[in-house]
């Protein structure tokens, strides 16, 4: 076997649809398009959302809901996720940079620390918020939360 005898499985190729060579190619005359219609002309394009004519259904929707432009949003951090990083990496102080080379956090993310599951290790945890059951205990382990 060399490069000049490999060939396509069988079935996996298909030729494809010459439009518009002549009428003896059998797709000749209107190239597939059907007759007339806006549809067959040069140059068609329809837009996003068009429906024929007929009210589309992003205007026959009211509008509704509110975003506030003043909303943070933060990447929620428990504190058995703080435990397994001091234990993996033997930390007495995780800051942001911490949880990023974890994997945890994107570069731009701010961080919130929340008290799901248990803290046994002293550890002084820099972050943007705390939630206040996470701050008691982190405090209760003999660490300390640092707001950024």
């Amino acid at each position: 076997m060399n490069l000049s005898n490999l060939t396509p499985a069988p079935g996996s190729v298909k030729t494809r649809k010459r439009i518009g060579r002549g009428s003896g190619s059998g797709l000749g005359g209107t190239s597939t398009k059907g007759h007339k219609g806006q549809k067959s002309r040069s140059g068609y394009s329809q837009k996003i959302g068009f429906e024929g004519g007929q009210m589309p259904i992003q205007r026959r929707l009211p509008k509704f809901g509110f975003k506030n432009i003043n909303r943070v949003e933060y990447k929620a951090i428990n504190l058995d996720t703080l435990q397994i990083i001091a234990d993996s990496k033997k930390l007495t102080k995780i800051g942001l940079q911490d949880l990023r080379d974890a994997g945890y956090i994107s570069k731009t993310a701010l961080v919130k620390i929340l008290g799901n599951g248990k803290l046994t290790s002293k550890i002084e945890v820099e972050a943007n918020a705390f939630s206040k059951s996470a701050e008691e205990a982190i405090v209760a382990a003999g660490g300390a939360a640092v707001k950024i």
